[in-house]
């Protein structure tokens, strides 16, 4: 399922990462574990956010994905299910026909 990762870093975490060298790493590991169709980096109220979308293949990836951003980020997590344009025409496709029969 086309998945969004959504994370917000705690700052001193993140600065202590940034200096010790390990948040490259850490988002090379996870960049690798996604394999994402589209990475994002931006700043919300104030934290450095990330927006991943990637293909999850089911839902005990999610621990392994997320306990390192807690673990090592104090970071807040969120996954989200969604949609692309083809996807969001055949659901609602299916949504018509359903409620005409």
């Amino acid at each position: 399922m086309r998945t969004l990762l959504k994370f917000s870093l705690d700052v001193q975490a993140a600065n202590k990462a940034i200096a010790s060298g390990s948040l490259p790493k850490i988002m090379e590991n996870l960049m690798g574990q996604t394999k994402p169709e589209a990475a994002y980096f931006t700043a919300v109220d104030n934290t450095r956010t990330v927006f991943i979308f990637f293909d999850m293949q089911d839902s005990s990836q999610i621990p392994q994905i997320a306990e390192p951003l807690f673990q090592e980020f104090n970071a807040k997590v969120s996954f989200y299910p969604v949609m692309n344009q083809q996807e969001l025409e055949k659901g609602l496709g299916a949504y018509m026909q359903a409620k005409q029969g």
